[in-house]
């Protein structure tokens, strides 16, 4: 994102809270919580709920109920999409640096830095077909 993008966002928006946003930070942490409480009994269930784009359906009830019409909110869905791919091949080399003996700090950051190139590298190759996930 460009310095430029970055000023029209209005942060003090952003940065502003209401009771309203109490509420659903309570909600959403609580969605999180007890999914990691469940992890310590059933790996294979924790997963399945994870998969389920929670933070995604969350995040679209919270705009639906905020009055985002349905278009923003098919807008959001879509880019989802896209931005969710690159971040699936860490799902498979994680495990397997794990499982190789490296420390999970410094796999978790080699991830998070293959993520990103593979993140840039999407946004690059959409762009040639028209798709422009990071506008200038």
């Amino acid at each position: 994102m460009k310095a430029e993008a970055m000023k029209e966002i209005p942060w003090d928006k952003v940065f502003s809270f209401t009771a309203w946003d109490g509420v659903k930070l309570l909600l959403t942490a609580l969605v999180i919580l007890l999914v990691t409480r469940i992890q310590l009994f059933n790996d294979r269930l924790s997963a399945l709920l994870i998969a389920l784009p929670l933070t995604s359906l969350v995040a679209m009830a919270w705009m639906r109920a905020e009055g985002q019409d349905s278009g923003r909110i098919a807008n959001h869905a879509e880019s989802t999409f896209w931005f969710v791919l690159p971040t699936l091949p860490m799902f498979l080399v994680l495990p397997w640096m794990l499982r190789s003996g490296m420390g999970f700090w410094p796999a978790l950051a080699l991830n998070c830095l293959l993520t990103a190139a593979l993140f840039w590298g999407m946004v690059a190759i959409l762009r040639l077909f028209g798709l422009d996930l990071m506008p200038k």
